[in-house]
């Protein structure tokens, strides 16, 4: 079985028999996380682009967990640099870990790190699990018409932002479940901050009403079996 769950803003904890994964673990400074969050340990830690609500906690959590970051080449060259152990890829490369196949897409944003450095292109993750169960998550970004090409993989659940201003409001992130074709969604990077403050019941209401799509509204803490 594998479990995913949300732990407020883009952040997810993925437990896969193989592997315990932290996606974007932003607790520091985040009202969401919930309190157990920096206590999660992780086998690999993925970091989809340079920001620092999405890079948050990562560093400080590798070291504890001698874990093993995946993303860009250029923040995985950035963190190996400051002694953790890295896998370097880029938008449209994949590779086969013990959990499973990860594919970085792409996203529509920006990824400079939290000191200036060049962050690289920003990413989303496809991730195809031992029991061919995928994960699609979006990360931060806009719509974009390639989004249909990654819904041909066959999605069983996918993570799409509705926050607005930084990245796609309601709106789009509509057209974009459309385009991907999911089984479940599950609305991120909302309500973090009041400039990105949403509905989200409202917005998986209008997903149900109009797409074949189940779309699913998680509390901060709460856990969806994939």
């Amino acid at each position: 079985m594998i479990t995913v769950r949300w732990l407020g803003h883009s952040s997810f904890h993925i437990k896969t028999p193989e592997a315990s994964l932290l996606i974007d673990p932003f607790f520091s400074g985040n009202p969401l996380a919930p309190k157990d969050a920096m206590d999660i340990r992780a086998d690999y830690i993925l970091v989809s682009h340079g920001h620092g609500d999405h890079v948050g906690n990562a560093l400080d959590l590798a070291k504890r967990d001698n874990a093993i970051l995946i993303s860009n080449y250029e923040i995985a060259g950035w963190l190996e640099a400051k002694g953790l152990k890295t896998h370097g890829m880029q938008p449209g490369g994949g590779h086969a870990f013990p959990f499973g196949r990860c594919k970085l897409t792409l996203a529509f944003h920006g990824s400079a790190l939290p000191d200036g450095s060049n962050g690289g292109n920003p990413a989303g993750f496809l991730l195809t699990f031992n029991n061919r169960k995928t994960f699609y998550d979006a990360a931060d970004t806009g719509l974009f018409g390639d989004m249909r090409l990654i819904g041909d993989e066959g999605i069983d659940l996918a993570a799409i932002p509705i926050g607005d201003n930084y990245t796609m409001g309601p709106k789009d992130a509509l057209r974009a479940v459309e385009f991907l074709r999911p089984k479940q969604v599950i609305p991120i990077h909302y309500n973090t901050f009041p400039i990105i403050e949403q509905d989200a019941h409202e917005w998986a209401r209008n997903v149900r009403s109009q797409t074949t799509t189940q779309a699913v509204v998680l509390e901060p803490g709460a856990v969806l079996e994939l």
